[in-house]
């Protein structure tokens, strides 16, 4: 058996260097046109397999389940959220775990926090602000939704290997600040599988590699949606977010992303 296992290694490696020279080859062989053509047709087949117009016309989206964080492949902890959703860009997540709420809403280029273990307010820094904008632009929705025209260009990268017998179609964003985001596909029926990219490098921090898993798509009204997202941090799984419910184009009060007047205000239950 063990020497099965390092067999199939050296192929599953072997592969993966060939698939690197056939993208690599690809990409710089192939005009910027095609490869942003071929792309588009990636993304296309993916919204109709998640439901064509019916994905493109969900304006907001409401999720419940849990968030876990994983470290050695061991949950270490886990909390109950609440994840509402206005595209394109307003969001409040509520956390709820050990007695304590945690809130982060966002509205454009502001935001607050509610920290219910100190019972304290708080207006978001410009990094946590920043952070939140990177985390739409790497997202999967911004990339089908068509929402990051204007603001970066598509290219087609090629087939990677994935599971046994399986590939991945990849395409890449970049940004015209740099920033690049690769989302993998399957080859078979267009479903979207990972999306891969960096965070930090700046001012001698350490760049670390970034990489959403989806996994367990589920139809609601019309709408397939992934209900399991695995986060990997440098190859190592470091979270999961499993939802139980999610809710498409609820109608949502403006009230819910305005800053509470004080923490009672802030721990007081939304209604949705």
């Amino acid at each position: 058996m063990r020497s099965i296992f390092r067999h199939y290694g050296r192929l599953v490696i072997a592969a993966a260097i060939a698939a690197l020279a056939v993208t690599s080859t690809y990409a710089q062989s192939v005009p910027a046109a095609v490869q942003s053509e071929k792309a588009e047709a990636v993304i296309a087949k993916a919204v109709q397999n998640l439901g064509g117009e019916r994905y493109l016309n969900v304006k907001s989206q409401i999720g419940r389940g849990k968030f876990s964080v994983i470290k050695e492949n061991t949950v270490v902890s886990f909390q109950t959220f609440v994840d509402v959703i206005v595209f394109p860009d307003k969001e409040r997540t509520e956390f709820k775990g050990g007695g304590t709420r945690t809130i982060q809403t966002n509205v454009g280029n502001t935001g607050w926090v509610f920290d219910g273990a100190q019972e304290l307010i708080k207006i978001q820094s410009e990094d946590q602000v920043a952070n939140f904008k990177r985390g739409i632009r790497v997202s999967l929705d911004n990339l089908l939704r068509g929402l990051w025209k204007g603001d970066a260009e598509i290219s087609y990268i090629g087939k990677r290997p994935a599971t046994l017998g399986k590939r991945n179609e990849v395409i890449k964003l970049t940004y015209k600040d740099g920033l690049t985001v690769e989302f993998e596909f399957s080859a078979d029926d267009g479903l979207p599988v990972k999306a891969i990219y960096k965070t930090g490098g700046e001012e001698g921090s350490e760049e670390v590699k970034e990489e959403d898993r989806y996994a367990q798509f589920i139809e609601v009204d019309g709408v397939r949606t992934p209900f399991i997202i695995d986060r990997f941090t440098n190859g190592q799984q470091s979270s999961r977010i499993n939802y139980q419910s999610v809710e498409f184009n609820k109608s949502i009060p403006e009230s819910i992303f305005a800053k509470p007047a004080s923490a009672k205000d802030a721990k007081k239950d939304i209604k949705l």
